[in-house]
Formats: C-alpha cells, structure tokens, sequence
C-alpha cells in the first residue's frame, strides 16, 4: 500500500477502526511499516541528516540544551546546523513539504481522509535528535503523526488532566498562557505524569499524538522523524471565521469602534449604546443561522 493517505500511515490498523475507536482522543503506536509508507521512508532527502542538510535550502531550527523546548530555540543555516548537532543539539526542520510535491500530496490526503475543516494548518516537520537528546514535557494544541525514519527514540505519553481541548501549547516552566490559564482545571504536574506510557519507536514505527497529550522524548541513537502536524479549528473557529464573514456584509459592523478606549464617560457611554444596537440586530438574526448554512460557507460543500 503506497497511496498517501491515513490508511497507509496507520496500516494494518483500519480507517473505520481508528475513526470509530481512537480518533481524536487516543494514541495510536504502530511498528514496522516499513510496506505502506515506503514512498516516505525512500525519499533521497530523508535518506540521512546530511542528504537532508545538503538539499534543505531555508533556516533550521537549533533547540538550545538549556531547556529542551523548540520555545528556546535559535535559527541557523544547514552548514553551521551540522556543528550544532555534533554539539547535541537537536535541529527541527519547519515546513519540509515546501522541497517535496510527495509530501504535500500525504498531507492534502490526510486531511481529505480524516475530514478536517478547511481553515486546517497542515504541515511536515522534521526532527534530527541527537543520542541523548529529545524534548521536555510539553503537550501540543495540534495532532501528530509520528514516522520514525532513522534511529531509535523513547517517548511517553500521559492524558492532561490540567486541561480539555487545549488551544495553545505548553511546556513545563514555561510561563503559562493567558489563553489556557482560563480554562485551567487542575494544578500542572512538576514532570511528566506518574502514569505515562512508554513507547519505543524505531524505524517504520509510528506514533500517533492526539492534541493536549503530555509527552516528552529522549533519542536512545542519533534519530530522523517525519511529522504530520494538523491544527485542530474548534466549533469556536468554525464559527468566528462564519461570524466574521456575515459581520462583514454589513456595513454598520464595519464601522470604526469609534470612542471605545476614549477616558470622556460621555464618549464611551455613546460607544456601547452602538455597540449594544448591533449585539441586538446579531441576537435577532441567530436564530436564523443553521449548521449547514454555516459549514457551507467555511468548507464550501
């Protein structure tokens, strides 16, 4: 099986299965898949760090030894990158699907398969991990799929109990983002949970990483991953981006918010009376909106 698609990258598990039982919520770990994703694993760039360096042509993403997290990260060209890494520092390569029309065609396949909104960011990723290197416990707002290439690495994973559906990223130490300390509903764990899974991943295993699993890797031998990394849009950007859209026909919602940051009581009462007028004309006309009207518009089925 070497179509792209998720029935290849998940193979021999099947699609109904996954979707029916897994999908979005549940890791998956696969293992020697060297068969249905044999395209992937033979591509020339991916055939070793140094194929890959010599034919990367932007910057590369150096993650600093002080504080395993791509958020204390330098960028840096594919000659020094090299030394970087002999000096155990993990280089992360952004974006690899603009140097291969095989890549964007797993991705554009992977998206039409697990039926992801439009506004999804789809994106490959590579990470080049030194022996002894990896990342710091972290969870991730997107979706992974893992393809190990080269080299052997240690993961584990843990379900958040901190957070449900989280719309940003976080590291531990890390200062907390304004977004998800909202929403927090249990203390941060001060390492990765007691009750993570350990997972060994070596080439042709594959590891499926829902969004807001805890998780952090150490590379038993220098390692290559492949990632599919997919945005999550939630039901509150299916909507906002529906919102904006209607908002914008009208040319009342398009006025300046004249008044609304003025220190003169007058002004700004004046501000809200308007603002309250067109919260009013969008309460009347709510009741008018449907499911499908909406989705028609944002996925254009």
């Amino acid at each position: 099986m070497n179509q792209p698609g998720i029935a290849a990258l998940i193979a021999p598990t099947r699609v109904e299965d996954f979707l029916d039982n897994g999908w979005p919520n549940q890791p998956l770990v696969i293992h020697g898949q060297n068969e249905s994703v044999s395209r992937l694993i033979e591509l020339p760039f991916l055939s070793s760090l140094e194929a890959l360096l010599n034919s990367w042509p932007h910057a590369i993403q150096a993650h600093l030894p002080d504080c395993r997290d791509e958020s204390n990260s330098i960028d840096t060209n594919s000659a020094d990158a090299k030394k970087l890494y002999t000096a155990k520092m993990s280089l992360l390569f952004n974006n690899v699907e603009r140097v291969s029309p095989d890549l964007s065609q797993w991705i554009n396949a992977i998206l039409r398969d697990l039926g992801l909104p439009a506004s999804t960011y789809g994106r490959c990723l590579v990470y080049a991990t030194p022996k002894s290197g990896g990342t710091a416990t972290h969870f991730d707002q997107n979706i992974n799929f893992v393809l190990q290439i080269h080299g052997t690495k240690k993961w584990w994973l843990a379900p958040n109990t901190s957070f449900c559906n989280p719309t940003q990223r976080h590291a531990l130490g890390q200062i907390l983002d304004s977004e998800l300390a909202s929403y927090i509903q249990d203390e941060l764990p001060r390492s990765i949970p007691t009750d993570a899974e350990e997972i060994l991943l070596e080439p042709g295993s594959m590891l499926f990483v829902p969004r807001g699993f805890w998780h952090k890797t150490e590379a038993l031998s220098d390692a290559l991953a492949l990632n599919f990394t997919f945005s999550q849009p939630t039901w509150v950007d299916v909507f906002t981006i529906a919102l904006r859209s209607r908002l914008l026909l009208s040319p009342e919602w398009r006025e300046l918010a004249n008044g609304v940051g003025s220190t003169d009581p007058a002004r700004r009462r004046h501000s809200e009376k308007q603002f309250d007028r067109l919260l009013v004309e969008l309460v009347e006309d709510l009741p008018n909106w449907r499911a499908s009207d909406i989705l028609g518009a944002t996925e254009g089925t």
